[in-house]
């Protein structure tokens, strides 16, 4: 695709969602690439029917544009009818079977960018398939040593050192090994994704009041603050580890680019209440530009027509971006 007209790959999520309820909404808006949605056209069909909206859908052709107004997509065909709220463990391998498509596109450059409507982790599990989240599952299907999971609103980015684990794995989970690994993709992605030449990023500790000389814990001892010194003598531009209660203040957020937080509800919680609905999550050090919403598959919402497409619009918008600045780059 051209650089100016990207082609993106939208996956359509846990069917009985509000995956398709959005996807359904990007006909009403209009974007700077060529948007394909991954999934069921039945299901997109249905769904249309439900909510009692106009859609007109055609399949996917590749080397073919899509119309602007209509939905272009890439069947990919359900194991069993969806019913709007009602999860049905048939639909899981569906599930995952329109992400590795869109991972097949974006690895022979057929594809951009995939941008991913939300799933549901549970209901993946139950059927047997170890399944932890969008961006441990790219990552093992991309072969990629170190991902990070970043999420970005405006006026804010957040990173994770760790992702989706138990509170109670997470400090053996932050290793020096771990943290250089994650730092340097936190540095390369917004270098990359983002064209920061120098990123400034604030480092948060891993105990309240980053562990207080180590009367509250000695992780940043021994673990954070020597591998922040090791970077910062590479010529990265890093700060901490700063207490987490702090760190989120406009003092220390006028002056940086990204923060990264231990764990997830150190960080994430702070940018959900900043941008709720407007923020994108981000997966960094995949061999292409991969975005997502920030809210769940909501199957209480599913084909009530209260679902709001704006996060999804944000992750696409925010795709387009950042596959202009790795093309650019």
């Amino acid at each position: 695709m051209s650089v100016n007209t990207p082609r993106i790959a939208v996956t359509t999520g846990e069917p009985a969602g509000i995956g398709p309820d959005l996807c359904l909404a990007l006909t009403d808006h209009s974007f700077a690439a060529e948007i394909v949605l991954i999934g069921d056209p039945q299901l997109l069909a249905d769904r249309a029917s439900v909510l009692q909206r106009k859609a007109c859908i055609s399949e996917y052709r590749q080397r073919v544009p899509s119309a602007a107004g209509r939905l272009s997509v890439l069947p990919i065909q359900l194991a069993a009818p969806a019913t709007a709220g009602k999860l049905d463990p048939a639909n899981a391998r569906y599930v995952l079977q329109t992400l590795d498509r869109a991972v097949e596109g974006c690895l022979q450059q057929e594809f951009d960018a995939v941008v991913t409507a939300p799933v549901h982790k549970g209901i993946i599990n139950e059927t047997g398939i170890a399944f932890t989240g969008h961006t441990e599952y790219l990552a093992e299907k991309t072969h990629t040593a170190q991902v990070v999971m970043m999420l970005a609103t405006p006026g804010l980015r957040v990173a994770l050192a760790t992702t989706h684990l138990p509170l109670a794995a997470v400090p053996a989970a932050i290793t020096r090994d771990s943290l250089e690994a994650v730092l340097r993709c936190l540095h390369a992605g917004l270098r990359l994704h983002f064209s920061i030449s120098d990123p400034r990023i604030l480092v948060a500790g891993l105990n309240p009041h980053a562990g207080e000389s180590g009367h509250l814990g000695h992780e940043e001892i021994e673990v954070i603050e020597p591998v922040i010194a090791l970077l910062r003598q590479q010529g990265m531009h890093l700060s901490g580890p700063l207490p987490a209660d702090t760190l989120f203040t406009p003092p220390y957020l006028s002056e940086a680019d990204a923060v990264l937080a231990m764990y997830h509800d150190q960080g994430l919680p702070v940018l959900k209440h900043m941008g709720f609905g407007r923020s994108v999550n981000i997966t960094l050090g995949l061999p292409f530009v991969r975005t997502s919403v920030d809210h769940g598959t909501a199957l209480d919402k599913a084909g009530s027509g209260g679902a709001d497409p704006g996060s999804l619009f944000e992750a696409i918008g925010c795709a387009i971006e950042m596959t202009r600045c790795r093309s650019s780059g």
